[in-house]
């Protein structure tokens, strides 16, 4: 199972039970509490499974909020009925916010985590770009860019193989999803496959290579990182093809 799976997995789960159990703490004093002032105790456990998890855990857990809300912290208690207008509004209100904090809340959390990412990305590409300008070295491009593959893609090692292709090991393509055979890899849902996994390197539209991945387990690459690993591998088939059409000496 992926990191991301796992994490969303947690996060429905606590979607489901965080409202309940802070609903019954609150239930001692409810007598005291304003049905207002819960509710917003309520939005923010809302808020905080959303900031975890997905846009799919927040929606759960505005309903889990506002069924428990009415459940336990509105009369009738321990019954699914509100009677009072102002409860029922209040209800109403909970489940609406909840619905649409919990999706701001999401939408931040992968803002920044896309704009860290980002900007990590540029200075990879940025850096092998300078690199390629200052060596004359096409090994060195390619030591570089197998580095930096084994970090970008949390790899357990990563090498390069010049010349011809052996087998049919899975493959990062250049859109970067991942093919099995014919078969279209879900990276995000059930992480790397077994196995090593190639990223061919082309120059001019011939073949020069291949780096072979080694991913680490339980690990699955944004979508991002995944085309970001594409494009260094097209930097070191650059420097590879220029220095085969570069005379010797």
């Amino acid at each position: 199972m992926s990191s991301q799976s796992l994490r969303n997995r947690l996060a429905l789960a606590a979607a489901l039970v965080a409202p309940l159990l802070v609903a019954l703490v609150l239930v001692p004093f409810r007598s005291d509490l304003s049905n207002a002032n819960a509710a917003l105790i309520l939005v923010v456990v809302v808020v905080a499974v959303a900031a975890f998890g997905s846009r799919i855990a927040g929606a759960v857990a505005a309903l889990s909020a506002a069924a428990w809300f009415d459940f336990f912290l509105t009369p009738p208690y321990q019954q699914f009925t509100i009677t009072g207008d102002d409860d029922i509004g209040t209800a109403v209100l909970l489940l609406a916010v909840g619905l649409i904090v919990s999706q701001l809340a999401v939408r931040v959390r992968r803002l920044q985590v896309i704009t860290v990412t980002d900007a990590g990305h540029l200075a990879r590409i940025h850096d092998t770009a300078e690199l390629a300008q200052a060596t004359t070295s096409a090994d060195a491009v390619v030591a570089h860019v197998r580095d930096e593959l084994a970090e970008l893609l949390q790899l357990r090692g990563c090498r390069f193989e010049y010349g011809t292709l052996l087998g049919r090991p899975p493959r990062l393509e250049q859109d970067g999803s991942v093919s099995v055979g014919r078969r279209r890899w879900d990276v995000e849902r059930d992480g790397w496959p077994e196995g090593e996994i190639e990223l061919r390197v082309s120059g001019q539209g011939h073949y020069l290579g291949r780096f072979m991945l080694d991913p680490a387990p339980g690990t699955a690459p944004a979508l991002q990182s995944r085309l970001v690993a594409v494009t260094l591998a097209d930097q070191a088939g650059a420097a590879l093809d220029t220095a085969s059409r570069t005379p010797a000496g």
